[in-house]
């Protein structure tokens, strides 16, 4: 998953919207969605283990 983000976020500087942002802001928007989708991640984690299929 982060693969994903640094793979979008070089895409990104290389030809989209984020080559016209101040690299700071790239990184700092950058580390705040790595953050989120590693958070969002580990809840999915904690949530499955508990649960049993019923299949």
């Amino acid at each position: 998953m982060l693969f994903l983000v640094v793979a979008l976020l070089l895409f990104g500087v290389v030809v989209g919207t984020v080559a016209h942002a101040p690299l700071a802001f790239t990184a700092v928007a950058a580390t705040v969605i790595a953050v989120w989708l590693g958070i969002f991640a580990l809840r999915e984690r904690h949530g499955r283990r508990g649960r049993t299929t019923a299949n």
